[in-house]
């Protein structure tokens, strides 16, 4: 039964054709018993115009206006010719509740107009016998009926048809934002996992590679010293370690795990302790607090660690050999403020313009991503005097 269903709803000119053809042997065979009743010859229009109301049926879904226009044209010739109501007319409702339901809106109006006339005109070519004036009022009105339902019928279809594209259009309109904010997202993500990597990977990296030139350097002359930086390699290691399996929790899980092998996000008590890592690698760093300190929002604390990090990490790539660094954390009642600077050769031009030209700079690109994302402002540049100078301010809640 369905495949049936199926089958005729993609075939509608065939199911409107099979009516047709229904319609056209029923009106032949009214008309030809009428004219043997009466003992007279039928008019030679019967046969053109049930043909021609039969195409209306037909075609009426695959060409709704023209079939209006060819249906108002019969139906004129039909009332001059004198060919009676005969089952074929049928098809004059059948295109009224089609053009409401889908043809044009001027094409909606004039079915309308043409359905309430129909029966008028009908009766007045026509008319009923011994028939009071207020009888064939009552006879009109009720053979208009039918008309004006199918053109209700066809004209809330329409709006039913409306309605519903309405709301696939809002499906797809949803769907597509979603899929819009899912993209928007996963890029922001990748961001942020893309910062941090860098930060992983090019402080202790960077660490590493200065403690291992050292640890060459000195084998010979000083073992002691060399054991030693090979420790702080080991350590470093295991730090950065530490710190990509973080990440690589986060990338399978979602969110930040604690315990087992994955380390808390760095925050800013964590900041002494880098800086012990950058002396312990021969960079100078002084190290001071103002303010009280106090607990600040996760995504602060790891904005200032990591603007730390890399200020510390372009010093040891950029500062020269005999560079030094200091780095002040100023807690205010609205702000936390950072300020690194060292007294090296500085950096090129291009590492701390936006984007930089030549690609480089993905650091402080970084900074800037990290710092506005929280809100705060970032100034970076060289020094008047020499050296390099990054000065933060991170906003904050009003403290309590």
């Amino acid at each position: 039964m369905q495949r049936l269903y199926d089958f005729l709803r993609r075939h509608p000119t065939g199911v409107d054709g099979f009516w047709a053809v229904i319609l056209f042997g029923a009106a032949f065979a009214m008309e030809t018993s009428r004219q043997e009743a009466e003992w007279r010859d039928a008019p030679a229009a019967v046969i053109p115009v049930v043909i021609a109301l039969s195409v209306v049926m037909t075609l009426r879904r695959r060409m709704p206006e023209a079939m209006l226009v060819l249906a108002a044209v019969t139906g004129c010739a039909q009332l001059v010719l004198d060919v009676g109501v005969n089952p074929a007319d049928f098809a004059l409702l059948m295109i009224v509740y089609t053009v409401a339901a889908v043809g044009d809106r001027w094409a909606s109006r004039l079915a309308l107009g043409m359905g309430l006339c129909a029966a008028a005109a009908a009766e007045l070519r026509w008319p009923t016998g011994h028939t009071s004036a207020a009888g064939t009022v009552v006879i009109v009105a009720f053979q208009t009926v039918p008309f004006a339902l199918a053109w209700v019928l066809g004209d809330s279809m329409r709006t039913r048809r409306a309605y519903f594209a309405q709301l696939e259009e809002r499906a797809d309109r949803l769907e597509r934002e979603r899929e819009a904010q899912a993209k928007v997202a996963v890029a922001a993500e990748r961001a942020r996992i893309a910062r941090e990597l860098h930060d992983v990977v090019a402080h202790n990296v960077s660490v590493m590679v200065v403690q291992a030139d050292g640890a060459a350097y000195v084998l010979d002359a000083a073992p002691d010293q060399a054991k030693k930086a090979l420790e702080t390699i080991s350590s470093t290691g295991r730090q950065a370690l530490a710190e990509m399996r973080r990440l690589l929790g986060v990338l399978r899980t979602g969110e930040h795990q604690e315990g087992g092998e994955y380390v808390p996000q760095p925050d800013v008590e964590q900041i002494e302790d880098l800086v012990q890592q950058c002396r312990g690698s021969g960079l100078p760093v002084d190290f001071k607090v103002e303010g009280t300190p106090r607990p600040l929002p996760s995504g602060v604390e790891l904005t200032a660690y990591r603007i730390v990090q890399e200020a510390l990490t372009n010093t040891r790539k950029h500062g020269g050999p005999n560079a030094g660094a200091s780095v002040r954390l100023v807690y205010f009642d609205d702000g936390l403020g950072l300020l690194v600077e060292d007294d090296g050769k500085g950096a090129p031009h291009e590492l701390y313009e936006e984007g930089g030209a030549d690609g480089r700079g993905h650091g402080l690109i970084g900074m800037r991503e990290r710092v506005g994302m929280v809100g705060g402002t970032l100034d970076a540049g060289p020094r008047p005097g020499g050296g390099f100078r990054i000065s933060v301010l991170l906003p904050l809640k009003p403290a309590h």
